[in-house]
């Protein structure tokens, strides 16, 4: 089992930045994916940036150029730096932690931090 605490969420004004932290503990294993997905209301969750244990970042098109996620291995603990929030980043921001064991892909989430953006 993997426990996520998330932090970091609040309200901003447009245009202003925000750094989320998750931190994971249990049972990790090397290889995995960390990375932060969100929901807004009415809508489907969606994934914004994922990185690998081995640093490589993917992020969503609405991310690029303005989201930045890091990770430190040893602390297990992924961030994701937002720079010139919009409304339209307004969403509850969710960390995931993925591996696999065996056969099976193991998927853990945060308990979600709400990120409000006011124009």
């Amino acid at each position: 089992q993997v426990l996520l605490v998330e932090s970091g969420g609040g309200l901003v004004q447009a245009g202003g930045s925000l750094r989320l932290s998750c931190a994971a503990s249990g049972r990790i294993f090397s290889i995995n994916f960390m990375g932060w997905y969100r929901q807004a209301p009415g809508k489907q969750r969606e994934s914004v940036a994922v990185m690998a244990n081995t640093g490589i970042p993917t992020y969503a098109s609405s991310a690029k150029g303005r989201f930045t996620i890091s990770r430190d291995n040893a602390k297990n603990t992924v961030y994701l730096q937002m720079n010139n929030l919009k409304p339209e980043d307004t969403a509850v921001y969710y960390c995931n932690h993925l591996q696999r064991d065996g056969n099976n892909d193991d998927s853990y989430w945060g308990q979600g931090t709400q990120v409000t953006v006011s124009s």
